[in-house]
């Protein structure tokens, strides 16, 4: 929700009933969720990854490196070490369904702009952690969501996209010449498990 006009038909109301502006409700709303659970985050994140991983090297017979697990530096999680395919895959993971948000780095912005085998690749996952389904969002998307720098003084650091379902194709495309058959190898073609 990005403003008091948003909240939902049941928030108003109890708006109301509390003797409350829309307005302070919207407050009170964003300020409880507002509060990052950061270890939570990190711990969906790092499953999401370790479940992508082992997806793919499931699908395919090419080496798979988490890069992630020892630099952050790299702009990307995962890379895909394939003479004729390289993927560096950046994972972003979830547990909700039917909403995909999540955090871009700058960083992770210009890796995307200058390396060609970077892929914005969403993971969800089950309510205990399992993969249910993967998708990708084009970087043509990506690029034009991302915040302008207004000026000489200030820059943004990190952005947060909340990607329509028209944005999101299902699977890794780009790894398809890839991939084996097999339940990983249909999932990583955009199939959802059972």
């Amino acid at each position: 929700m990005r403003g008091p006009e948003e909240l939902p038909e049941d928030a108003l109301r109890a708006a109301d009933a509390l003797g409350i502006s829309a307005n302070q409700a919207y407050e009170q709303v964003s300020a409880v969720w507002g509060k990052v659970d950061t270890e939570a985050r990190a711990l969906i994140g790092s499953a999401g990854e370790l479940a992508l991983i082992e997806l793919l090297a499931e699908a395919t017979d090419v080496r798979i490196e988490h890069v992630a697990a020892y630099s952050d530096g790299f702009g990307y999680d995962i890379a895909v070490h394939a003479r004729r395919h390289p993927l560096h895959i950046e994972a972003k993971s979830t547990v909700r369904r039917g909403r995909l948000a999540f955090y871009l780095s700058r960083h992770e912005y210009k890796t995307m702009r200058r390396d060609p085998a970077w892929q914005l690749v969403a993971v969800h996952l089950t309510q205990d952690h399992k993969i249910a389904a993967v998708a990708s969002v084009s970087t043509e998307w990506i690029s034009a969501q991302v915040p302008q720098d207004g000026g000489p003084f200030g820059r943004w650091e990190a952005c947060r996209l909340d990607v329509p379902p028209e944005a999101v194709v299902p699977g890794i495309p780009r790894l398809a010449p890839l991939l084996g058959a097999g339940t990983a190898g249909a999932m990583l073609r955009g199939g959802v498990s059972g």
